[in-house]
């Protein structure tokens, strides 16, 4: 009995000894090369348990592998015998299961670690750090994308781990936020170096829509296209070339986002200076249109000075087209300096104030009762349109179309595009008006008609119709009427029906209307003017003389 309880304590021992000598599967252990042969290294680890290693897990990616026999070695013991008898270990899994203990450390600190890029994958790139193989981003590679990697394939550098996950096997790193990193230290000493006002030495590096990016010798600044030349720029490329050194004026240096604001004009006078004094008011001069807009166009005096001449001063007779039509980019005009503002930097300029008015060239080639034609351009509800010499119109109103009827009536007898002979009537420089009439062209039957005939006159008119409110007669062509109360000073005597059409009556002239073109009439007064003439020839009443004697006095003068 004692001698099998001693022969189990004895087997108990040995497998507690074995227990714990026999490293585990799955950890690390120290082992030594005892012999390298067909590209493989055979490691003791102990405990009377040899494995193999290819050699190539013992070289770094892109190196040969360093390793000699007697090198002590850490492997990972994958399996404590195989079918052969043989220890499964790998030299790969523990620099693997090392390095991850020693990335997780860098990653908790914010460390850097070291890798090299060793191979290429969609969306990216493989890097070993030391042992574990990370993911870098092809976003992540540089600051700047990158064309050809070449070059930074097996370079040891510093990486930045962005994120790792153990349990997967997963790390992602950054090349670019070291490059940044160092980028800011390096931005931050240039720009310490810098101040605003100071003229520096940059070479152009990227040409952008909006202006050029300079390096100032490790930090960019912005050059502003506005800030190249005085005159108008319309794209950075008209001056710069990429790989071009520049000298230029640091204008803005904001410390907090490092941003620099450049300038080259700065550099050269200010020609807004001399303005005043090289372009005095009402002097013509001689620019190129440089840009053309909805409401004006831009012309260049000079170099950095820039007027615009806005649509209303482009034309005497193009009211309402588009600048475009006018003027055309790089043509060279002649243009009046009207107006300057130097704080606003503004010049306002005249382009038809360069050429004659042409109502006032008309005025004084075409006075009143001047014969023109032209061609008829435009109908409207109260007249005509005629094109006239200077590219100009002139009016017809319905008033002065025709003699007889009415305007409204004839103006339909007319088209556009109709030849019309008129004569001036008027012309309104100030207003830039002429007014035409065609029915001048014929005269005035009117003022024919009546000849010497004014106020006062006798004539001997026809009747021709009779009513009730007078009666209607005719003078050389020319109606009027004589109203009731006019035809007798006696009021019973006041009958139209004494009247016959085809009478001859003498009347005097009470009123000339050349608007209306009638003659007022009236047999009343021309009795009473004779009754007043032969009182005065023949005596009066108060004298004891009689009416009926004093006029029977006055028709026996006039019968003898």
């Amino acid at each position: 009995m004692a001698q099998n309880a001693s022969m189990e304590d004895f087997e108990a021992l040995l497998n507690e000894s074995f227990e714990m000598d026999t490293p585990a599967e799955g950890s690390v252990v120290k082992g030594k090369v005892i012999a390298i042969e067909a590209g493989q290294a055979i490691i003791d680890v102990g405990y009377k348990m040899e494995g193999r290693i290819d050699l190539k897990e013992f070289a770094n990616p892109g190196e040969n592998p360093d390793l000699s026999v007697g090198d002590t070695v850490e492997v990972f013991l994958r399996q404590v015998e195989n079918a052969r008898g043989e220890a499964v270990i790998s030299r790969e899994m523990a620099r693997r299961e090392e390095a991850w203990d020693r990335l997780e450390k860098a990653y908790a600190d914010e460390e850097r670690v070291d890798g090299a890029i060793f191979g290429r994958v969609k969306g990216g790139f493989t890097v070993d750090l030391g042992g574990a193989v990370a993911f870098l981003p092809g976003s992540q590679v540089d600051v700047r994308p990158v064309r050809d990697a070449g070059p930074l394939m097996g370079l040891k550098q510093p990486f930045q781990i962005l994120k790792m996950d153990r349990r997967r096997g997963n790390i992602v790193v950054s090349r670019r936020a070291i490059l940044e990193e160092s980028r800011a230290e390096q931005r931050a000493e240039v720009i310490g170096n810098l101040s605003e006002g100071q003229e520096v030495d940059g070479v152009v590096k990227n040409i952008t829509e909006y202006g050029a990016f300079v390096d100032l010798g490790g930090v960019d600044g912005l050059l502003h296209v506005t800030d190249m030349a005085w005159r108008r720029v319309n794209h950075p490329s008209e001056i710069l070339a990429i790989g071009e050194t520049v000298k230029v004026q640091v204008i803005k240096i904001n410390k907090e986002t490092h941003r620099i604001s450049l300038g080259m004009k700065q550099l050269q006078d200010d020609p807004w200076d001399a303005v005043e004094a090289k372009f005095p008011l009402e002097s013509v001069h001689t620019g190129r249109v440089t840009n053309i807009t909805d409401y004006g166009a831009f012309v260049e005096l000079e170099p950095g000075v820039e007027g615009l001449v806005h649509v209303s001063e482009m034309s005497w007779t193009k009211k309402n087209v588009h600048p475009g039509k006018i003027v055309s980019t790089s043509q060279e005009v002649e243009v009046m300096v009207l107006e300057i503002d130097s704080a606003k930097r503004r010049v306002s300029l005249g382009l038809k104030q360069t050429m004659r008015n042409p109502w006032e060239v008309f005025a004084e080639t075409h006075p009143e009762g001047t014969e023109v034609e032209g061609e008829v351009k435009n109908i409207t509800e109260f007249g005509l349109f005629v094109g006239l010499e200077g590219d100009i119109d002139g009016m017809v109103h319905l008033s002065d179309l025709t003699w007889e009827g009415r305007g409204e009536d004839v103006i339909g007898d007319f088209r556009k595009g109709d030849m019309v002979k008129a004569k001036v009537s008027e012309v309104d420089v100030e207003k830039e008006r002429i007014s035409l009439s065609i029915k001048a062209m014929d005269g005035d039957p009117f003022a024919d008609a009546i000849g010497g005939v004014k106020r006062g006159s006798i004539i001997t008119v026809t009747v021709t119709k009779i009513e009730d409110g007078g009666i209607e007669v005719e003078y050389e062509g020319m109606k009027s009427f004589i109203r009731r109360s006019d035809l007798s000073r006696d009021r019973a005597e006041q009958r139209p029906e004494r009247f016959g059409v085809g009478d001859k009556v003498d009347v005097r002239v009470t009123n000339v209307d050349s608007k209306t073109r009638k003659l007022g009439l009236s047999i009343k007064a021309r009795e009473i003017a004779e009754e007043k003439e032969a009182v005065e020839q023949f005596g009066s009443s108060d004298s004891g003389a009689s009416l009926g004697d004093i006029l029977g006095a006055a028709l026996k003068g006039s019968d003898d």
